[in-house]
């Protein structure tokens, strides 16, 4: 459930916001984790979070984290996001399946699974025989 607190107390600036998802990666400069939110919630993608290093350096990157967080805007700079208790990052229990693979090692999208109806299958029933096989040619 996506909230913020200016729909509660007007007199807030939109700068806190509740149930946030974040992704866990590493930075491709200094190597070390990172939190970034997620596309498709009402706060912009792609956001740095800050947050300590070592309540999420536990789990692989790819872990999907929930979070409530602020708004930090400084002149001259990028504005982020802050989590307000950056001690304790727990998982997010939406995504269990998702971040259960991402412990195995294995790739979430490489591992979704067709429907079974959708799945084909060979058999040795007639239809999937040629004719010839069968001795139906006339």
């Amino acid at each position: 459930m996506q909230l913020s607190l200016v729909d509660h107390l007007p007199e807030l600036s939109r700068c806190v916001f509740l149930d946030v998802f974040a992704r866990m990666s590493l930075d491709s400069r200094t190597k070390l984790p990172t939190l970034r939110t997620l596309e498709g919630q009402r706060v912009p993608p792609e956001f740095k979070i800050r947050c300590d290093r070592r309540a999420i350096a536990d789990f692989p990157e790819g872990t999907i984290y929930k979070l409530d967080i602020r708004l930090i805007e400084t002149r001259g700079k990028r504005p982020y996001f802050s989590a307000l208790r950056s001690k304790k990052v727990p998982r997010a229990l939406e995504f269990f399946e998702h971040n259960l693979l991402v412990q195995r090692g294995e790739n979430p999208e490489k591992t979704k699974r067709k429907p079974a109806y959708l799945s084909k299958r060979k058999s040795n029933t007639p239809a999937s025989q040629p004719r010839e096989a069968l001795g139906l040619i006339f």
